[in-house]
């Protein structure tokens, strides 16, 4: 072998390394290209920016000047360029091609294998829209981009110079479709969520629209009801002085005192949330004012005061409790002053130590309870069982004047924090 032989043999092995080497750091870009897509895609949300960028890494990984994503659309059976990287104005968003053999798109799209053309201009098994020649498309390869039913379309890259493309580069194109069709997969489930999640707002605006309708015919409710016990307590309170004998027009006397100790509670219930719960300190505070005011206007003069800390306690109780102070305070103006002059008073508190029960004590400076029982003391009864009601006590003791001693549970029942809820 001579000196010429081996240069020329040390040039062509130099030349295979580099092209080797070459190739080598063509995948290496390639890989990376796909890696960084695959990041970028993860993070983007728009659909478009993430086809539009596909376009473009797609194109710079294989060198080509051209590059483009068809989407299939059922209806028409035919592949648009949705989104595209190289191409002038008029092709992205416009041009169509069918989905069958007649195109390069529509043979990979229905075959699922990917279509090469290396020459068009040798090829003739094609009708090529215009614009392939106005951009000098020599050489094309396309790959299908799956779908989860139907595939979602196809990934084309364009030359414009003729190519020879080794199975490398349609690993590449075929890897990257891949990737791109799980995007794609992504963005939808991504789009459907966010309509799932539009959609959920508008039934919570809705669940509140109805609330809040609910909430004003509650309301109106309550003020109709309020009305009509103040309207049915003025009939009772006018029929007093047309019924005949001293006790049927107690008996009447009482029944409009417990109407109108009904519409405190409503009254009360009016500057609430409307809920299960109410504070009976506010209302406690509230009744004894009215019931104050009823006896003033009667001409008497005995002082009602009132001392109650806030207590939250479910309706019922509150009901019932101010039912029996409606008649404890009315027994003791009515039968426990013959001069018509003293003072009652109301006092609420819980019980030290005990945070679970509170203790209202009613008491006057009038002539003793012993003195006063039998039939003059109407509604005591009525006391006593609306306190069992409540699962609480009631005690009487009568010295200089009267104390009745009131215990109740302030823990709402279980079936009123249900109700509430």
């Amino acid at each position: 072998m001579n000196v010429n032989e081996s240069v020329a043999r040390m040039d062509t092995s130099t030349a295979e390394a580099d092209k080797s080497t070459e190739k080598v750091r063509k995948l290496l870009r390639q890989q990376a290209a796909v890696a960084g897509f695959g990041s970028f895609a993860l993070r983007q949300d728009d659909l478009m920016k993430v086809l539009t960028e596909a376009a473009r890494v797609c194109a710079e990984g294989l060198s080509v000047p051209f590059c483009k994503v068809c989407r299939y659309r059922p209806e028409e059976n035919d592949l648009l360029i949705e989104a595209g990287y190289g191409w002038q104005e008029g092709v992205v968003g416009h041009v169509v091609s069918r989905a069958d053999a007649s195109s390069l798109q529509g043979r990979a799209f229905i075959t699922g294998q990917p279509s090469i053309c290396n020459d068009l201009r040798l090829d003739n098994d094609y009708e090529l829209p215009p614009f392939y020649a106005q951009h000098g498309v020599v050489s094309t390869i396309d790959v299908i981009i799956k779908g989860d039913d139907l595939p979602y379309g196809v990934l084309e890259i364009d030359n414009n110079r003729q190519h020879d493309y080794d199975q490398h580069d349609i690993d590449f194109l075929t890897g990257f479709a891949n990737v791109l069709a799980e995007a794609v997969a992504t963005s939808v489930r991504t789009a459907v969520l966010q309509t799932t999640i539009a959609q959920m707002h508008v039934l919570v605006e809705e669940k509140d629209r109805l609330l809040a309708q609910k909430k004003i015919l509650a309301e109106e409710l309550q003020h109709r009801v309020r009305n009509n016990l103040q309207l049915v307590y003025g009939m009772l309170s006018k029929q007093v002085d047309d019924t005949a004998g001293q006790v049927g027009q107690q008996g009447v006397k009482a029944i409009a005192r417990r109407v109108s100790t009904l519409a405190q509670v409503y009254d009360h219930l009016l500057g609430s949330d409307m809920t299960r719960t109410t504070d009976f300190g506010g209302y406690v505070k509230a009744l004894c004012l009215n019931l104050a005011e009823i006896q003033e206007a009667a001409g008497g003069s005995v002082t009602l005061k009132c001392d109650s800390e806030s207590l939250i306690l479910d309706l019922d109780v509150v009901t019932a409790l101010g039912l029996v102070v409606a008649e404890l305070v009315t027994n003791s103006y009515e039968h426990a002053f013959p001069d018509g002059k003293g003072a009652i008073t109301v006092s609420v508190h819980r019980v030290p130590g005990d945070i679970d029960m509170a203790t209202m004590t009613i008491s006057d400076n009038g002539a003793g309870f012993t003195a006063q029982i039998g039939s003059k003391r109407h509604g005591l009864g009525l006391v006593r069982r609306l306190m069992e009601q409540i699962r609480g006590t009631a005690m009487v003791a009568s010295d200089h004047g009267t104390v009745w001693t009131l215990r109740f549970p302030t823990v709402v029942t279980k079936t009123a924090a249900v109700a509430a809820e």
